[in-house]
């Protein structure tokens, strides 16, 4: 699991993208976003969820970087949320000393 998270965590994204997301955070609705996007009938784990948005991600990372008149930048930041929220879930707790 720590490896999806770290990679996770490595994604390197425009500041502008990051800060929408950043916004999204705190209205993340697993059960609503997770069905839609995946188009999954049952609700997965953070594990399958994070395996099944990065390749949505990267396809539409790949659009945005090529110009692709496809890309559609509500969508990316979505996916971008989901993906950041599912990965949270996976890190540890973290204690304080």
């Amino acid at each position: 699991m720590s490896d999806l998270t770290s990679f996770v965590t490595s994604l390197r994204r425009p500041r502008l993208l990051l800060r929408a997301v950043a916004f999204g955070l705190n209205d993340y609705n697993r059960e609503r976003v997770l069905k839609r996007i995946t188009k999954a009938s049952n609700l997965p784990s953070p594990n399958s969820a994070v395996r099944s948005l990065l390749p949505i991600e990267e396809g539409l990372e790949t659009a945005r970087a090529t110009g692709d008149a496809s890309y559609n930048v509500s969508r990316h930041v979505e996916v971008l949320i989901a993906l950041l929220a599912e990965a949270r879930l996976l890190a540890p707790p973290k204690h304080s000393v």
